[in-house]
């Protein structure tokens, strides 16, 4: 991979594969979208670099990185969404004030535990997987048996 400059101005593309943001939008959100244009939905989500473009020396074509989206979520409650909202604005007050909000620097944590307090009444991964047993228990309990009268 080439070494850039360091006042390098990189531009950023998603590539076309989008299968991660069909998976992650339900249908009705999805169909939403498309019903009503310029409507809006509120996300977590993780990209990955796939490919870039360098530039050879001289050249005045910025260098060019395409990512892809990795895993999304999308809100689907007004709650959620007031919270991803309100996590975005503290993240934009923390790049504001740290004087990074044109580049990436190293910032404060506080974003840390603002999200730390808005996720305090959303499951665990450990109540996830006890309700998820739960729930594969009670299928099976119903799923047993099937006698026939006759």
């Amino acid at each position: 991979m080439p070494k850039l400059d360091k006042d390098a101005e990189v531009e950023v593309k998603l590539d076309g594969a989008a299968a991660m943001l069909q998976q992650a939008i339900p249908a009705i959100l999805r169909r939403g979208l498309f019903e009503a244009p310029g409507a809006r939905i509120v996300a977590v989500v993780e990209f990955v670099s796939t490919t870039y473009t360098g530039h050879a020396k001289g050249e005045d074509k910025d260098p060019q990185v395409k990512l892809r989206v990795k895993l999304a979520e999308v809100a689907t409650e007004g709650d959620q969404i007031r919270q991803l909202r309100e996590v975005m604005r503290a993240m934009y007050r923390q790049r504001k004030m740290n004087g990074t909000l044109d580049e990436i620097g190293p910032g404060s944590q506080d974003v840390d535990a603002m999200v730390d307090r808005l996720l305090a009444a959303h499951p665990t991964e450990e109540e996830f997987e006890v309700h998820e047993d739960r729930k594969r228990a009670a299928q099976e309990r119903r799923g047993g048996r099937v006698e026939q009268f006759g």
